[in-house]
């Protein structure tokens, strides 16, 4: 008996713990492990990310510049995959078994019950492809999206370009920006981000265990709109942009124009450029690496990041702020014996010519390095204070022409150009008793200073206003009210009166219309074009051609500044650039000589590439290395001959020691 309740016990016990353990593993898999309800939940429904277009972006006239085509992301959830024809979906999607394991793979650690981007951005045509085969493939899944598009492939550095964000833009986001979503990496895009990003949206599907859709879960009521962003209207003209960037190819340089009655810019050249197409679609990791090691750095953003002294464009500003310090006026007369001679003789700076007797209005017009140089001497040397305490009255003066600061303009990574603080040159020359003998090359904008072709354009716009400047900028309008940021409708004035920029003016006039001006040849029949000529000074090499111009004088439409590196003489090559963008401009047609056109579109200025070691030469030499020893004598001799002396650099803060 007693062993009858012990079996019955025994088995009851059995019965209990079988129970329990059934009892356990459900409430285990029911609450704890939700691995199931994940695998229920996407064998019904599947949440889509709906992405919202980007805004586009348009030209001053309306011309579309970046539009949006749809792109599709392959999305896979691990756990739902089965056998499938690899070599097939291989083929379809363009890619190799490695390539589709290490997909998988990737796929799996991010999470097995999850959809994540197997393969991005596939075109409508590999779509097309696939999508006919899609019901073989469970566990992937198509998402539509959109990428930029640039139909004329012009303004790399204005627009910009999106890449995808990484860990550190989801971080600063606050939540905003997930995995697989895009991001304004430079230009406008980058600047604009938060206004032309838009707002994505989710929608819940229904699918069948083919992962076919079925329908819309629950009528939509769960579902998010996407909110497309905000368009944006440029200032650029389409097609003076397109002159710009041709007239410029092969080159290394800037075009900036302005309109100066608004600070809108009007062209935006930066060269050598890049085609923006380049920046999207599922090759984007290569072009990036092609274009960052280019030696011409077609990545660099040169009108607002490149700095170079600015030559002769900086004496209109040292002839209105010297009248503005009451230091010259207008019947102003100093000698020109071909040079400027300072510290008691011992120093010389050059001029082009021997201009004698010289007005301001002629020292404009002619370019005199003299003149600048009497006039410099008499901003520092004549005004009852020391040398220190005068060159921060003629920095601050100088400073409200936009030199030394940043604009402000809408794109990032601006600089701010160099114009040293007197601490500066106290600190080179050892105490405060310098005078401007020792730094007499700033006053024709060479030495130590260094000014952005955005900067040069906006004297120029200043000069064309008499006195004042709008910030540039390159959005005009945002949204369909196309609305204008407050800080562009601000009027900056340059703390010259306005009494003091027609004998200014003039000079410039006379400069392109009279046959003593520099620019006597980049005249433009029937537009009265006020310029400036400059060769800027290039320690490293040959000089750069520069050139600066509004017209037409009265009512002026376009201030423009030309910059080409290492080109030689501003009238030369600077100045046909410029009058070809204002006529283009002003009268929609070009009337230079087809000569002078052809010479500007076919000069090559890019630098030599380097040459790359060839491995096969090396094998050559180790092969000729068994010549007999006169013709390694002879070889040794020949090489010797070819050798070229190394070259004397000499550093930008230098250049004023080529006058002493």
């Amino acid at each position: 008996m007693n062993s009858f309740f012990a079996r019955k016990y025994v088995v009851s016990g059995i019965f209990v713990a079988i129970v329990l353990t059934l009892v356990a593993r459900l409430f285990y898999l029911q609450i704890i492990d939700d691995s199931y309800i994940h695998s229920a939940n996407s064998n019904v429904m599947r949440k889509v990310i709906v992405y919202p277009a980007r805004g586009v972006i348009l030209d001053r006239k309306g011309k579309v510049l970046v539009q949006n085509e749809p792109v599709y992301d392959l999305m896979v959830t691990p756990r739902e995959v089965k056998e499938i024809d690899t070599a097939l979906f291989c083929k379809l999607i363009d890619i190799d078994k490695e390539g589709f394991i290490k997909r998988m793979a990737k796929a799996k650690a991010h999470s097995p019950y999850r959809a994540s981007i197997f393969e991005k951005q596939l075109s409508v045509r590999t779509w097309a492809q696939y999508q006919e085969y899609q019901y073989q493939f469970r566990g992937f899944y198509v998402q539509k999206r959109t990428i930029r598009s640039y139909p004329d492939s012009i303004a790399a550095q204005f627009l910009g370009y999106v890449s995808e964000v990484n860990d550190k833009d989801i971080e600063r986001s606050n939540g905003f920006y997930r995995s697989g979503d895009y991001i304004g990496r430079s230009g406008v895009e980058r600047s604009y981000e938060d206004l032309i990003r838009g707002k994505r949206g989710v929608n819940n599907l229904m699918v069948d265990a083919l992962n076919r859709p079925k329908g819309i879960f629950m009528e939509g009521k769960y579902d998010t709109l996407a909110v497309a962003g905000e368009g944006l209207v440029s200032s650029l003209d389409k097609d003076l942009q397109i002159l710009g960037e041709n007239l410029m190819k092969n080159k290394l340089g800037s075009i900036v124009a302005i309109e100066p009655a608004t600070g809108e810019i009007l062209a935006y050249v930066s060269s050598p450029s890049y085609n923006p197409n380049l920046m999207v679609g599922r090759q984007v990791g290569n072009n990036y690496m092609k274009l960052l090691n280019d030696e011409t750095k077609p990545l660099f953003n040169r009108p607002i990041q490149a700095s170079y002294p600015p030559g002769s464009v900086f004496k209109v500003v040292s002839a209105l702020t010297a009248q503005q310090a009451g230091v010259i006026d207008r019947n102003t007369v100093f000698f020109c014996p071909h040079g400027y001679s300072y510290g008691g003789g011992r120093g010389w700076m050059g001029c082009t010519h021997y201009h004698g007797s010289t007005s301001l209005q002629r020292s404009v017009a002619v370019s005199c390095n003299t003149y600048y140089g009497f006039t410099y001497a008499k901003m520092i040397d004549s005004r009852g204070l020391s040398g220190p305490k005068a060159y921060d009255l003629w920095r601050n003066a100088v400073t409200q022409f936009g030199i030394g600061h940043k604009l402000g303009i809408d794109l990032p990574g601006e600089k701010a150009g160099l114009l040293p603080t007197s601490e500066f040159y106290t600190k080179r020359y050892g105490n405060d008793k310098w005078r401007s003998s020792f730094n007499i090359s700033l006053s024709i904008g060479q030495g130590e200073m260094g000014i952005t072709p955005l900067q040069m354009a906006n004297i120029m716009a200043i000069v064309a206003n008499k006195g004042f400047y709008y910030r540039p900028h390159l959005i005009k309008g945002i949204g369909a009210q196309k609305i204008a940021k407050k800080e562009f409708t601000e009027k900056i004035s340059a703390g010259v009166d306005e009494q003091y920029y027609p004998v200014v003016i003039q000079g410039m006039s006379d400069a392109v219309n009279t046959p003593e001006g520099t620019a006597w040849s980049n005249r433009i029949p029937g537009i009265e074009m006020c310029g400036k000529t400059g060769t800027a000074q290039n320690p490293h090499g040959e000089n750069h051609a520069v050139f600066f111009a509004f017209a037409p004088r009265e009512n002026p439409k376009i201030a423009i500044a030309v910059f080409v590196e290492n080109a030689g003489y501003g009238g030369t090559w600077a100045g046909p650039i410029a009058s070809m963008m204002v006529e283009k401009y002003l009268k929609d047609t070009i009337t230079a000589p087809k000569y002078i056109q052809d010479r500007i579109y076919k000069a090559n200025f890019l630098p030599a590439p380097k040459k790359v070691a060839d491995p096969k030469i090396k094998d050559v030499k180790k092969a000729d290395s068994i010549k007999s020893k006169t013709d390694t004598t002879k070889s040794k001799r020949q090489v010797a001959a070819l050798v070229k002396p190394k070259e004397t650099i000499v550093h930008h803060s230098e250049v004023k020691r080529r006058y002493e």
